[in-house]
């Protein structure tokens, strides 16, 4: 990248301090939040709370021509930038990153699944809905520690690609007859099928770990009044290895402006 080219990182939590950090070895000059109004780039911080007069005061400063980048945008922070004339684009919509984060994810979920559990993984069964970056992550690293996992997925290739990887598959509709053989279930689908009738069906006192972004997957007044313990574990990268999501988020960013000078 072109000497001099300064990114304004804004946050300074350690997923932002990590990314600021690969941007400025990749050979950009690398500012705070005080250098916006200098800036050609500017890294918003994830989440990012479109609420806050902050936002549209930062984006107010931006030069003419300064390209700010964010993650999960809402469609008020949208509007912000359309006001404030900063063309604004969602690194997180981008495939690469939800598979970068699946990685972190899975490893912050076998972290919560051996604190909360009283036995080991190995030889236990396990209950796995949905199949995209965060459940083939995290399935592939459960079966290498002798879990017998078992992904419940809505699509066909979803389930064959499970099995060619070893694990055992069955359709998503088999939720709550396959429930009664298992006290251990880790939700990825951000829709509602851990409901009340498959939580019903779970032995007593089972583990529900839910990954799926809010308001997740599971019925958890359900799952409270049946006894069972659930989880929603939300942003594991940044709480697990926020060096490792920084990097992530940093990678994703740098494809995103080359992909723009391609195209230019």
């Amino acid at each position: 990248m072109k000497a001099g080219t300064l990114f304004a990182v804004v946050g300074t939590d350690a997923r932002q301090a990590a990314a600021g950090r690969v941007l400025a070895r990749a050979g950009y000059a690398v500012g705070g939040a005080e250098q916006v109004a200098l800036a050609d780039y500017i890294l918003l911080p994830l989440p990012l709370d479109a609420a806050r007069t902050s936002l549209a005061e930062l984006l107010r400063a931006a030069k003419p021509g300064a390209l700010a980048l964010g993650g999960r945008l809402s469609a008020e922070a949208k509007a912000i930038a359309q006001e404030a004339g900063v063309e604004l684009v969602d690194y997180f919509a981008r495939p690469e990153l939800a598979v970068y984060n699946a990685i972190p994810t899975a490893e912050g979920c076998i972290g919560i699944l051996l604190r909360e559990r009283t036995r080991t993984l190995w030889g236990e069964n396990l209950l796995l809905p949905g199949f995209g970056p965060v459940g083939q992550a995290l399935g592939v690293r459960l079966a290498a520690l002798g879990t017998n996992v078992t992904v419940c997925a809505r699509r066909p290739e979803q389930r064959a690609l499970a099995q060619s990887l070893g694990l055992r598959a069955a359709p998503l509709q088999s939720l709550a007859a396959l429930a009664p053989a298992f006290d251990t279930v880790v939700n990825t689908i951000p829709a509602a099928v851990i409901t009340a009738p498959v939580l019903e069906q779970l032995r007593p006192g089972s583990l529900i770990v839910d990954l799926a972004s809010k308001p997740g997957g599971t019925d958890f007044a359900a799952a409270k009044n049946l006894g069972h313990k659930a989880i929603h574990a939300l942003s594991l990268p940044a709480a697990c290895a926020p060096d490792t999501a920084g990097e992530a988020v940093a990678r994703t960013v740098q494809a995103i402006l080359q992909e723009r000078e391609e195209r230019t």
